[in-house]
This record gives structure tokens, sequence and C-alpha cells, in this order.
């Protein structure tokens, strides 16, 4: 791999639609796809991802206001993964901007937070990265049962087995569990299954991670469970199935091994990247640039965003 180098100081001089086009930055990112996932194939992801990513930055203008290094690292650590950010119904990334503190404090003790770009990969962008890695050798796409259809699920002797019986027409809409059939790498079966009381749990916990200070009430009060848990105001869930479907994705692989990803990239799993290859400052070409004090990126002020919590709308 070249040894590219580029400076904070000449990202930071760049505007967030300048960064990805960048000659040095070009060049870093075709070095690491081609050295990652075959050489020759760098310059073509790169001409299609570029598109992608300043397509997204120009629609969400909150995406604009992250650090200029993370928009750098959000952008090469598709590379790193070998993700595409192509749109659509089963995406496999996105981009969000997340609110990190920066461990300072204003003048009058408030937080000083900046705004960083994370790649995200998608529990369909996690299912690619698997198969591609050799963990598993295929998943079929994820099953709704829905009440009526004959469903049983069962774990004999560590070996887990679905019997499924689809009756037509649904005669209603309520979707009792869903499944995923997975092919491990030594050919053997496995199953994810979740049911109405996983949601359920699930749409609680993400209606008290939304908690919030009331001054008015003088009490913690909550703005309820994401909007595709679906709760209504008697408190029945009613999720969204295409929702149901990337989350029994998700949490089909949380007792499978870790998958390398870059430092500027999440799982929706959260799980951290595997250390076959280091990901550090190395990697990405940055510069060292000593007797320099580190400064804080961005606004001093919180702005929107997402606030970083590892356990967000994630109690299964």
């Amino acid at each position: 791999m070249a040894d590219l180098q580029i400076t904070l100081e000449r990202l930071n001089s760049l505007s967030p639609f300048k960064i990805a086009n960048d000659d040095a930055v070009r060049d870093k990112f075709i070095s690491i796809w081609n050295a990652l996932w075959g050489e020759g194939t760098g310059e073509a992801a790169y001409e299609r991802e570029v598109r992608y990513f300043n397509g997204l930055l120009r629609d969400k203008p909150e995406l604009q206001k992250c650090t200029k290094f993370s928009i750098f690292t959000a952008f090469i650590d598709l590379a790193v993964a070998g993700m595409s950010l192509e749109p659509g119904a089963r995406a496999l990334a996105y981009l969000i901007s997340r609110g990190y503190k920066t461990g300072q404090k204003t003048q009058d003790n408030k937080d000083i937070y900046e705004q960083r770009l994370t790649l995200t990969i998608s529990a369909y962008g996690e299912l690619v990265m698997r198969v591609r890695c050799g963990q598993i050798r295929h998943a079929d796409n994820p099953v709704l049962v829905y009440e009526g259809d004959e469903f049983s699920f069962a774990d004999r002797g560590g070996r887990k087995e679905v019997d499924y019986v689809c009756h037509l027409p649904h005669a209603g809409k309520r979707v009792i569990a869903c499944y995923l059939r997975i092919t491990r790498a030594d050919g053997s079966i496995d199953y994810a299954v979740m049911t109405e009381e996983d949601w359920v749990r699930l749409a609680n916990y993400s209606a008290k991670n939304n908690m919030y200070y009331d001054t008015q009430q003088h009490k913690r009060v909550s703005r309820g469970a994401n909007e595709l848990y679906g709760v209504d105001a008697q408190g029945i869930c009613h999720i969204d199935t295409g929702f149901l479907m990337a989350k029994c994705i998700k949490h089909a692989f949380k007792t499978y091994p870790k998958i390398r990803i870059g430092r500027g990239t999440e799982l929706e799993t959260q799980q951290e990247e595997e250390k076959d290859i280091e990901i550090n400052d190395s990697l990405y070409g940055i510069a060292e640039q000593p007797n320099e004090e580190p400064q804080p990126f961005g606004n001093p002020e919180p702005q929107a965003g997402v606030t970083v919590d590892p356990g967000e709308d994630d109690g299964f």
C-alpha cells in the first residue's frame, strides 16, 4: 500500500463536498480498496461511491456540520469495509451524524460537543461481510410468521429446528414471529428467531432510552418508543415489518465472532472490529503533526444529531 500522507491541516482547508474528491483522498481510497478487495477494482469503486457519498452530504445538511476528519474517515471506511452507499430498501450502509463529548467544558461548565460522521453498516451489509469473511455460507431472507400460520421452534441438544407452514390468505395482519435460516461455514444450519415478546420488550427498552426530564412536570418522562415499533395509544405494538426483518438479522449474529470494521464505522449490532488488520492512523495516511496541541473540532455547543449511546434501542 502506497505511503500517501494526508494532514489534518489539509483536510480542514477543504469544504465537506471536496474532501472525497481530493486527489490524495482518492488515491488513498483506491489504494486500500485494491489491497483488500482485489487489484484493479478500486478505481471503479471510488467513482461509484464518491457520487453516493457527496449526494448524501448534499441531501442531509446536518452531515455537513460534522468534523472534516470524521468525513474523511467515513469515506475511507467504505474502502476498509468494501461496502457501498447505494440507496435502497435493503441498503448495505448509510451515514449518520453523532454528537460526541470532547471532554472539555465551556466557561459555564457545560459539556462541549462535536459532530462526527459515522459510517453505519446495516444488518444487510453485515450479512454480506460475514459471507465474505467465511463465517457463514448463506442466509435466507427473514420470514414473517402471521397469526394463523403454523409455527414452532425447538432446540434439541444444541440443534435448532423450525417448523413453519404458511396459510394463505392471511386472515389478519398481525405478525407473531420472524425467523432467519443461516447456513454456517461447515454446512450446519442455524436459526435466529424473534417472537412478539421480543419486540415488545425492545419497544419498552426504546421508550426508556427516550426518557428526558420535563421541567414543567418536574419528573422524567418518555418521548415514546421508536415509531417503527408502532406502539399505539393502548400500548399495543404494531411493528413495521421491514424494521422487524432488519432486527432479526441484527440479533442473529450477537454470538458470532466479530468482524473487521474501520475506526469511524459501527455495525448496527454495535460490535468492534477484529484486529487482523490494525486500524490506526497509518492506514488512513494521516501524517503526524508534532508539537501541536490537539484542538476540538466543530461548534462548542451541541448540534442536531444523535448522541452516542452504545445500548441505544438494543435490550436484546
